[in-house]
């Protein structure tokens, strides 16, 4: 699966999340990759919404894993890995039996735990466009 979706502003976002939701597949692990400030958290945010989230949808950035349930009864496991000083902290959350749960992993800053990142993961990458748009290029 290769395919870039566009958002063209904040307002599409929904949009271009129902259209990710689309090129899913049967994955279950998706590494989004971007700079700081690209709208990973904000993606992320949209897609859980889109998938029947209901609760407040939040950066786990001190928790490092949140779990949402959506109203069709789906788990979804929303992780910030960019406070991980050491792969060594990503086992002691047992990251790698969430990976292979068989629920849906979104999962920021992916780099600083790739060396445990199942085969099947799907990469995400968002650049930010010179006019502000955002690019989500999906490779897996």
């Amino acid at each position: 699966m290769n395919k870039t979706i566009q958002i063209d502003s904040l307002d599409k976002i929904h949009e271009a999340a129902r259209e990710f939701i689309l090129q899913m597949g049967n994955a279950t692990v998706f590494a989004f990759n971007g700079e700081m400030g690209a709208g990973k958290t904000t993606f992320i945010k949209a897609i859980c919404e889109e998938l029947g989230v209901e609760e407040n949808i939040t950066s786990p950035t001190f928790a490092i894993v949140n779990e949402y349930t959506s109203n069709k009864g789906l788990t979804i496991f929303h992780f910030d890995c960019y406070r991980l000083k050491n792969i060594r902290e990503a086992y002691d959350i047992g990251a790698e039996e969430y990976f292979y749960s068989g629920k849906l992993c979104f999962i920021e800053w992916p780099e600083k735990i790739e060396e445990i990142l199942p085969e099947h993961c799907v990469n995400i990458y968002i650049t930010v466009q010179p006019n502000g748009s955002r690019n989500v290029d999906i490779n897996g």
